[in-house]
């Protein structure tokens, strides 16, 4: 069984190893760090550069991932392979994409039938790019799962290196409030929808309990046996326009559906379990 994902990163770096444990074979690609994808175990692919061979790879894949953020111009896998993904057969075909599509709903739950309302660029190019792949399913037949992740933390994305030096801030917004998801969780989200495709299916990919950020900071020092970082007003923390941005939505999302139908059991239901494996694991 051979797998090839567009935009091999983060996540599919903790998906392509337990399908080398089944005997898959993977193909990622890149577009320009090599080694990282070949440490992981798949063969990696640039591009922009390998198109011919990414467009080989498309026909013999039995399950294709994308893992590509759309621009405003639209989503790049379509751009460039959308005729050839149109004649593939893949038993499976599933779209990484995130709970930014639901846009703010001021600390509100939302669900996978809730209206998709995303706020800023980011979030209305995300609905753009599932509408496409939704079109070209619906057109070519093609078993398409749409996954709608939460903000991803796991080994090396977590938040202990700014606690130990002093850098993190517990920004305080007034009703804040964000889902999230480890990594190793949505690996297995991913492997226990390939082995039982169910097209098409959207499904949110986050944990059990939605949490102001500062809260977790907060555990991440107490669990390091440090001082809890200061709180920052939100309005006069110093932060970038991507990280204001993200603080413009606040809501808590949904994952009854991956549990329901597809069987899964959280490793990591929440911040706190997510947490303290990652401090286990780094010893």
């Amino acid at each position: 069984m051979e797998m090839l994902v567009f935009g091999h990163g983060y996540s599919a770096g903790y998906l392509t190893p337990l399908l080398l444990a089944r005997g898959w074979s993977v193909t990622g690609t890149t577009r320009g760090d090599t080694a990282r994808v070949a440490a992981a175990g798949a063969r990696p692919l640039l591009w922009p550069g390998q198109e011919d061979a990414v467009r080989a790879a498309i026909p013999r894949a039995d399950a294709m991932l994308v893992s590509t953020a759309p621009s405003e111009a639209g989503d790049p896998v379509l751009a460039a392979f959308g005729d050839d993904l149109a004649r593939a057969r893949p038993r499976w075909l599933g779209y990484l994409s995130t709970t930014g599509v639901y846009g703010d709903r001021k600390g509100g739950w939302v669900d996978e039938d809730s209206e998709l309302d995303g706020s800023g660029p980011r979030g209305q190019a995300r609905i753009r790019a599932e509408a496409q792949w939704r079109q070209l399913a619906a057109d070519h037949d093609l078993p398409l799962h749409i996954f709608r992740l939460a903000g991803i933390y796991g080994p090396g994305r977590g938040p202990f290196q700014k606690v130990r030096d002093g850098t993190a801030r517990r920004i305080i917004k007034p009703g804040q409030v964000f889902s999230r998801i480890h990594v190793e969780d949505i690996a297995q989200v991913l492997l226990t929808s390939i082995d039982a495709p169910r097209p098409i299916g959207i499904y949110n990919v986050c944990d059990d309990d939605p949490a102001p950020p500062q809260d977790v900071i907060a555990h991440a020092a107490e669990l390091l046996g440090l001082p809890v970082p200061p709180e920052v007003p939100f309005d006069t923390a110093e932060m970038s326009p991507m990280a204001r941005s993200f603080y413009g939505d606040s809501k808590r999302v949904r994952n009854d559906r991956i549990k329901r139908d597809l069987g899964v059991r959280l490793r990591y239901p929440d911040y706190r379990t997510g947490l303290a494996a990652l401090l286990e694991a780094e010893g």
